[in-house]
């Protein structure tokens, strides 16, 4: 079994992406976009909730506030190996209460940041496969300052859904345009990926979103 790429603890300013790993002859060692090896970020900085602000699947055209809750499962049991992964989204006419999909996901044993997701309770027959093909911090350009985090995960086809991108954002009102502009002209430098940058090409579009987010039970 391959050595998985170490987990880096300083959080990458510039913006740089991996192929997924079904494109790649040598998927446990992947490459950027930049050239440098591909870093795994660490779970505590994944471990948050992340608004999905662009995506290339359908699924998200009748949404709007779409995020995703990462934390430890289970971490009362001594370290964690596995994420508790909660989506959370509201009907894009803001009719209803917040829909909500829970699963539990293992890290890949060899490949680097790549979960396999099983869902709780009537789902629990529902399993798909994911990757953080880019992640990063960059501080914010416009008068409010700070920083603002992102990352890029890649789904893999599943009987439900196609293959997809997502594009994530720790800010509720979502990535700035200069940084979401920057990811999207990255992904279509993919060349070992070319169904990747079709998707991206066709298929990627912004995410609604209607802040106050309504909050679940």
């Amino acid at each position: 079994m391959a050595k998985p790429t170490p987990a880096s603890t300083m959080p990458p300013t510039t913006i740089s992406l991996r192929a997924p790993s079904k494109y790649l002859s040598s998927p446990t060692a992947p490459s950027t976009t930049s050239g440098s090896p591909f870093v795994s970020p660490p779970l505590e900085w994944l471990w948050r909730t992340w608004a999905v602000t662009h995506s290339t699947l359908s699924m998200w055209r009748s949404a709007r506030n779409v995020r995703i809750t990462y934390k430890p499962y289970k971490p009362e049991a001594g370290e964690p190996v596995a994420n508790d992964n909660l989506v959370e989204y509201e009907k894009k006419s803001g009719k209803g209460g917040v829909k909500t999909v829970a699963g539990i996901e293992q890290p890949d044993p060899a490949i680097p940041s790549a979960w396999t997701w099983r869902g709780k309770g009537l789902l629990v027959i529902a399993s798909s496969h994911w990757e953080v093909l880019g992640w990063g911090e960059r501080p914010l350009v416009s008068e409010e300052g700070g920083d603002e985090r992102w990352a890029v995960t890649w789904f893999a086809p599943t009987l439900f859904t196609q293959e997809g991108v997502d594009i994530y954002s720790d800010r509720k009102e979502g990535l700035s345009k200069e940084t979401a502009g920057e990811i999207i002209k990255v992904l279509k430098e993919l060349k070992d990926a070319p169904k990747v940058v079709e998707l991206v090409e066709k298929h990627m579009q912004e995410v609604d979103i209607s802040l106050p987010w309504k909050e679940g039970k």
